[in-house]
């Protein structure tokens, strides 16, 4: 096979789509022994639809997700700080914005791959390259393969990126960070709108799914966090019904993570070896941004495929996606220590200028994120 996907991930899997459709041949490694999606719930934003169009599967994605038509910044009270209609973006693309289930998507995109393309269970151990300009890559059950090309779509602390680009330092949040799924009957004011709520050292922010789910995300300083503090002691400026939601939700089924991103850095692509999505650009997800990120690198090698060999669209990919990715990191960075404000008055005057925040900047945000990079 010609290429080596690192990783079944969102990236990878999507990465894995494009080659299919250019008729390369690939497989795709994935360290674990089956794809079992963590993080519970997912926004596919705009811009990741439009791929997804161009890859064929939008449709399905469109059909098996819950349709966001708003987006809504509230206080831990909930009540409205902002709100912005997606209406416009909707009529422009002819797509919505979807929240789907991690589980749902991966589904969806493995069936879109085809399974005879995974191998699971292969941790990446060490990768080399020999004489004749191929990859070995050694896993930790003692298998080899060799691949002329190799794809690091293997996340946040890449193998591929130590072994083959060096050490790139990741850059602690210092927040805390849950996330569940849950069966819940919100209140109807709240169907179709993404909130996030911004209290004083912690937010939430919830979604519903299909199928009668909603998703939730709760985040803290970490300095606030204690381990032997319950949940429920974080929720008590929150809605009954918010508490009830929150804490109806299985433990075994919240997820618990600390937040990092990747210090940004311009060498994704060297030789036969190329990085995307979260290996590339690691971003908090405070956008919600960090897999459409992903999603659109594989868009810009998708299209450059049209026009030239493997090898070359590889050496173009980075340029032309630099730009947008590092600004998502560096705005989603700093964008979760403003919402993260505990300060009173510096509190009150975030409130009050997010209240007064002019239409024509919220659109002009929206359409930079929703904008795809030109091939």
């Amino acid at each position: 096979m010609q290429v080596a996907i690192i990783g079944a991930g969102i990236g990878g899997l999507t990465l894995a789509i494009a080659l299919k459709k250019a008729g390369i041949s690939f497989v795709v490694y994935e360290a674990t022994a089956q794809i079992k999606p963590v993080g519970a719930g997912i926004a596919i934003a705009n811009n990741a639809m439009q791929v997804y169009r161009h890859l064929g599967i939008s449709s399905q994605l469109t059909n098996a997700g819950v349709r966001i038509s708003t987006v809504m910044l509230t206080d831990m009270q909930l009540q409205v700080l902002d709100q912005t209609s997606l209406a416009r973006f909707e009529q422009k693309y002819q797509l919505a914005n979807i929240a789907i289930h991690r589980s749902v998507l991966h589904r969806i995109l493995v069936e879109a791959v085809g399974e005879e393309h995974l191998r699971l269970n292969k941790r990446l151990q060490n990768i080399t390259r020999g004489d004749d300009g191929r990859y070995e890559l050694r896993f930790t059950d003692d298998t080899v393969a060799h691949h002329e090309f190799v794809f690091g779509a293997d996340g946040l602390r890449s193998q591929v990126r130590e072994l083959l680009f060096g050490n790139h330092t990741l850059r602690d949040a210092h927040q805390v960070c849950w996330r569940g799924v849950v069966p819940f009957k919100m209140p109807a004011e709240y169907e179709h709108v993404a909130v996030e709520s911004w209290g004083k050292g912690k937010r939430l922010g919830f979604v519903k799914l299909a199928d009668g789910q909603l998703y939730w995300y709760f985040l803290i300083d970490e300095d606030l966090y204690c381990e032997h503090t319950t949940l429920a002691n974080y929720l008590e400026d929150c809605p009954t019904w918010v508490k009830q939601m929150i804490l109806q939700t299985p433990p075994q089924l919240i997820h618990r993570d600390k937040l990092y991103d990747l210090t940004p850095f311009d060498t994704w692509q060297k030789e036969k070896a190329c990085l995307i999505g979260d290996a590339a650009h690691a971003t908090t997800p405070n956008l919600g941004q960090g897999a459409c990120q992903a999603i659109e690198d594989v868009y810009v090698i998708s299209k450059l495929l049209e026009h030239y060999s493997l090898e070359e669209a590889l050496q173009r990919y980075p340029a032309i996606r630099k730009k947008k990715a590092h600004a998502i990191v560096r705005d989603s960075w700093a964008l979760g220590k403003i919402a993260q404000w505990r300060n009173p008055l510096l509190v009150v005057l975030r409130n009050t200028a997010f209240r007064l925040l002019p239409p024509w900047m919220k659109k002009r945000q929206m359409e930079k994120m929703f904008e795809l990079d030109r091939v």
